[in-house]
């Protein structure tokens, strides 16, 4: 008996060693691009037009780079605000109108309902460069063209197809007897849905406004098209002219800081949502 024991002990040591060890190591897999990519942004300026090997420093910690992405379009600190403005304003903005959609097409019965949801989650087959002439010329003629505000629109309607699929599964999660409960002791429309529906959909929010947010700070060929004057250029347009180099001098550090510039706000959001992530995306999918 103590033999036996004994043995399913080690075993089951054993397996949990190998279980950890195998995400330990998977763990590395996936945080060395990461920390290369921090490492490599503070070596010296010496090192500046050498290629990312080794990626850490040989010289010394320097913040030479920074320096040098400052000194790029209208300054790093500009590009950044510019795509912090335009992606928290899509976020927002993104949920807002997909909260409400969401809510309408789970709750309501109207005319042509579903052949409107499905007419809405068929864009998302359309590529975005076969509308971004349309885009151009519609944001041109509303004088919302070289704007930061016409380029937070354009990111918004991208966003909608997406986030109303996801809003609507996140109320179809929630069963009608609360939301007849809340009716009962006198909760309206708007009413029911801040203070009791708001709650329940927590997560579909959380991920409609991640994707929102990552989607819009990332995004580099709309801005691209759009915008036009050097002080609203967001933060991947300032890095294709670090990318590119200055007479054709590519300095790598300078590139490895603004990769690590772009990625903390990445990181910081998912990082503080992730527990209603996961959640978000399953929302719907079991009843």
């Amino acid at each position: 008996m103590t033999t036996s024991t004994s043995r399913r002990g080690r075993r089951a040591r054993t397996a949990a060693g190998l279980y950890h060890g195998t995400g330990l190591l998977a763990s590395l897999f996936f945080l060395a691009p990461f920390a290369i990519v921090t490492l490599s942004s503070f070596r010296h300026g010496t090192e500046a037009r050498l290629p990312p090997i080794p990626p850490w420093p040989t010289t010394g910690f320097s913040l030479d780079s920074y320096r040098t992405l400052d000194s790029f379009g209208s300054g790093i600190w500009q590009h950044t605000l510019n795509s912090t403005i335009v992606a928290v304003s899509t976020a927002l903005l993104t949920v807002v109108v997909s909260l409400l959609a969401g809510y309408g097409f789970s709750r309501y019965r109207f005319m042509f309902k579903n052949a409107l949801f499905v007419l809405i989650i068929a864009t998302l087959m359309i590529p975005f460069q076969s509308i971004l002439t349309p885009l151009f010329i519609i944001l041109a003629r509303l004088g919302l063209n070289n704007s930061l505000v016409g380029l937070t629109l354009v990111y918004v309607t991208l966003q909608l197809p997406f986030s109303v699929f996801m809003m609507r599964n996140a109320f179809d999660a929630v069963p009608k007897e609360i939301e007849e409960a809340a009716r009962i002791d006198g909760a309206r429309d708007l009413k029911l849905l801040v203070r009791v529906l708001l709650p329940l959909v927590l997560p579909g929010i959380v991920t409609v406004a991640i994707f929102a947010f990552l989607n819009s700070w990332n995004e580099f060929l709309a801005a691209l098209v759009l915008l036009s004057d050097n002080s609203k250029f967001t933060l991947p347009i300032l890095m294709t002219a670090v990318r590119a180099g200055r007479l054709g001098a590519i300095d790598w550090t300078a590139v490895q800081s603004g990769v690590t510039v772009m990625m903390i706000p990445c990181l910081f959001v998912f990082l503080l949502l992730q527990r209603y992530y996961m959640r978000g995306l399953m929302a719907g999918a079991v009843k």
